[in-house]
C-alpha cells in the first residue's frame, strides 16, 4: 500500500492541508511519503474558489497565527505565474449590515454557530487580527453596491487557482525529495500504521477524518461550485445572503472563473445538482451580468471538514512513533494551510528531538 522507501515521515491526504504539511517538513530535511487515494486534483481542496480569509472554522486561539503565516507565504507565492496564486481587488458584500469580511474558500457553512459563519455581525472594534492584514480594507458606500446588498467592504486579498497550486505544491514536494503514493482507500489510520514503518505518520485526511480516527465531531458541509469562462473580469465578489445556506461569490483565474455557491450542513453528497447550478449562475449574473452568457466548462463539488476547534496535535503510540493530526479546518484549508504546515513541521522535529535526546 504505502512506499517500503521507510520515510522519516508519512503524511495522509493530498488535499491543500498535506500538501503544504509534506513540503513544510520535506524542506526541513526529512524524507517524506504522501500517501492518498486520488490524486490532488480530486480533493475537496480543488473544488475550493479559492480566496484568502479564515471562515467556518472554529473557535480556536492558534487561527490568528496560522491565518497570517499563510496570508505571508501565498503573497510571495502571487509573484510566480506557476503557483496560480494572484493578489486581487475585490468586494465581501451582504444582504444585511455586515460589520467585517468573512468571506472564505468555497463557499464553507456554519456548524452550531462557528465564529466567522454567514450570519454573524462582528462589530469593526471586534475585527480579528487576521481581517486587519489585509491592509487596505475600506468601508464601501451603500450606494455603489450592487443591487439586494446593504453593506461591504473592499480590499485586497490572495486568490488561488487550486488546481494550479495543488500541481504546484506536488511539483515542490518531488523536488524535494518527497513521494507521492496513490493506494486503496484507507479503512482506518491503524491500517496505515501496519502497513508503514515510519517513525512519524501526519493526518491531513480532511472530512475522512470522520472515519478513519474516527471523530464524530466532524461534519460535512456540501459547497458546488460552476466553473465558466471568464467573460473579462478582474476583481472577486462574495456575498452573503439571508439565508446562511447559500452564498453568492465569483472568483476570476485568467481565462476562467469559479462561481458558487452553497453551504449544505451535513450533506455529503459529491454529485453535482443541475438545478444547484443555474441557481448559482443566476444569483451571480446578477452582480455581474457578463456572466449570463458565460460558457460553463465543468462543476465542482468539495466536503468542508467543519469541527468546532481545528485538531492540531500529537499524539505518542504505544510502539514509540508518533501519530500528528491536522484536521478540521472547515472553509479555511486554504487560509490557514501554510500555518499549520509550519507548526506539524516544528511538532516533528520536537519528536526526532525527543527521540533522539542531545547526551
Amino acid at each position: 500500500m504505502v512506499s517500503m522507501d521507510n520515510p522519516d515521515v508519512l503524511v495522509i491526504g493530498a488535499g491543500v492541508c498535506g500538501l503544504s504539511a509534506a513540503l513544510a517538513v520535506a524542506r526541513s530535511g526529512r524524507t517524506v511519503t504522501v500517501y492518498a487515494a486520488s490524486q490532488p486534483s480530486r480533493t475537496t481542496s480543488a473544488a475550493a474558489g479559492a480566496l484568502w480569509g479564515p471562515h467556518l472554522v472554529g473557535a480556536d486561539e492558534r487561527v490568528g497565527g496560522w491565518a497570517v503565516a499563510t496570508l505571508t507565504r501565498l503573497r510571495e507565492l502571487a509573484g510566480h505565474p506557476a503557483s496560480g496564486v494572484r493578489e486581487m481587488a475585490g468586494l465581501a458584500a451582504a444582504t444585511a449590515g455586515l460589520a467585517a469580511p468573512t468571506a472564505g474558500t468555497a463557499a464553507p457553512e456554519h456548524a452550531d454557530r462557528v465564529p466567522n459563519a454567514p450570519g454573524d455581525r462582528h462589530p469593526m472594534e471586534d475585527l480579528p487580527d487576521f481581517a486587519r492584514q489585509v491592509g487596505d480594507l475600506t468601508r464601501c458606500d451603500p450606494g455603489s453596491l450592487p443591487v439586494g446588498y446593504a453593506s461591504g467592504w473592499r480590499y485586497t486579498a490572495p486568490v488561488v487557482s487550486m488546481p494550479v497550486y495543488l500541481d504546484y505544491l506536488l511539483d515542490e514536494i518531488l523536488q524535494a525529495g518527497g513521494q507521492l503514493h496513490l493506494g486503496k482507500p484507507l479503512t482506518s489510520l491503524a491500517e496505515a500504521l501496519q502497513a508503514c514503518t515510519a517513525p512519524v505518520v501526519v493526518n491531513c485526511t480532511g472530512i475522512g477524518a470522520r472515519t478513519l480516527v474516527p471523530d464524530p465531531d466532524l461534519i460535512p458541509v456540501r459547497g458546488q461550485v460552476v466553473l465558466v469562462a471568464n467573460p473579462g473580469l478582474t476583481e472577486w465578489f462574495v456575498g452573503e445572503q439571508d439565508d446562511p445556506a447559500e452564498v453568492t461569490y465569483f472568483f476570476p483565474h485568467g481565462t476562467t472563473a469559479v462561481l458558487g455557491g452553497t453551504q449544505s450542513h451535513g450533506d455529503s453528497s459529491t454529485i453535482p445538482d443541475p438545478a444547484t447550478a443555474a441557481r448559482i449562475v443566476r444569483a451571480c449574473a446578477k452582480v455581474e451580468p457578463a456572466l449570463a452568457e458565460a460558457p460553463v466548462l465543468g462543476h465542482r463539488v468539495g466536503l468542508r471538514p467543519v469541527r468546532p476547534r481545528v485538531r492540531l496535535e500529537v499524539t505518542a503510540l504505544g510502539d514509540g512513533r508518533h501519530l500528528v493530526h491536522n484536521y478540521g479546518h472547515g472553509g479555511a484549508g486554504v487560509s490557514l494551510s501554510w500555518g499549520c504546515a509550519l507548526e506539524v513541521a516544528e511538532q516533528v522535529r520536537m519528536v526526532d528531538i525527543q527521540r533522539s535526546p542531545i547526551i
